[in-house]
């Protein structure tokens, strides 16, 4: 069993790339999976949170400058950078509504695991995450109204249960662990990486599958939609690599890189729906999942090597 798991994150990219495939081309693979996305999740920040103990997460901090430097390149030019790409790309209507939705949300859930692959500080990414998902209700409205001139209600009470059952309640349990049981989960460090690589090969299965007839029906044009994705996740790397003018801890640069690049895109479909806009605007959201989840892996394998 350890072979295989060391085996996946070593070909994670590959994997990745296979699983996609197969999420579009047999939907009913993911779509049995879409339930299983919470709890995906959960145990993915688990597993993570087993990485380090409640001493780095102090560390982090004593430092809030960084939380502050994070906070605003998640939600500051790559808020503008959603509302040029969508303005670029789809002109106006619920796409580029769509697009500048995206680039105001927070970080994605499974960016500690690409930085635990790619030798980042996983304790300061899970801060980040937390952080970030919390202010989300608060903060993206007012970027979207701001952006779009579209109100944007928030299922304020959906959105705190996701945040303590996915983010925090997990790596709560997973901290303490490692605090308290520090020699028994350091034994098993090699490990972390791959397991978090299977849970993310599944989440990658449940986010294709059920979308993938909408992918599919939008023909050719659903490549230019994939462009505007993309093009947003690679300024997202650009925004995440500014940091080093800021700092020279390669580690930290790397956390930075991921938690601005990877947006969380399962709150743009709650906000649509709770808003009553139109569905379409959640769209660039779900193409970008997919786009996120093959291009993190490519980074993290870079990074890893140099």
């Amino acid at each position: 069993m350890s072979r295989f798991i060391y085996f996946v994150e070593a070909h994670l990219v590959w994997f990745v790339m296979f699983v996609a495939g197969v999420g579009l081309l047999f939907p009913a693979t993911g779509i049995i999976l879409e339930f299983a996305i919470g709890p995906l999740l959960a145990l993915l920040m688990l597993i993570i949170s087993l990485t380090f103990d409640a001493h780095a997460v102090r560390i982090v901090f004593r430092k809030p400058s960084r939380q502050l430097l994070a906070l605003g390149l998640v939600y500051g030019p790559m808020s503008i950078a959603g509302w040029l790409t969508g303005r670029l790309f789809f002109g106006s209507g619920p796409l580029a509504a769509g697009q500048t939705l995206l680039g105001t949300l927070p970080t994605d859930v499974s960016s500690p695991l690409l930085v635990l692959m790619a030798k980042g500080n996983v304790a300061l990414a899970a801060v980040f995450n937390a952080v970030n998902t919390a202010l989300c209700p608060f903060i993206v409205p007012f970027l979207f109204l701001w952006l779009t001139g579209l109100q944007l209600d928030v299922p304020l009470g959906s959105i705190i249960l996701e945040l303590t059952l996915i983010v925090l309640l997990p790596t709560v349990i997973g901290v303490s662990l490692r605090t308290r049981f520090s020699a028994f989960f350091a034994r098993h460090d090699s490990a972390y990486a791959g397991i978090g690589s299977i849970l993310y090969l599944l989440i990658l299965l449940a986010v294709v599958g059920p979308n993938a007839t909408t992918i599919i029906g939008y023909g050719g044009y659903a490549f230019v939609i994939a462009g505007a994705a993309l093009c947003l996740n690679l300024i997202g790397y650009l925004v995440g690599m500014s940091s080093r003018l800021l700092t020279s801890d390669r580690k930290e640069v790397i956390t930075y890189l991921f938690t601005v690049s990877k947006k969380e895109f399962s709150i743009a479909a709650a906000f649509v729906a709770a808003s009553g806009l139109p569905s379409e605007i959640a769209i660039p959201a779900a193409f970008f999942a997919v786009i996120q989840m093959i291009t993190s892996p490519i980074a993290a394998k870079i990074l890893a090597r140099h």
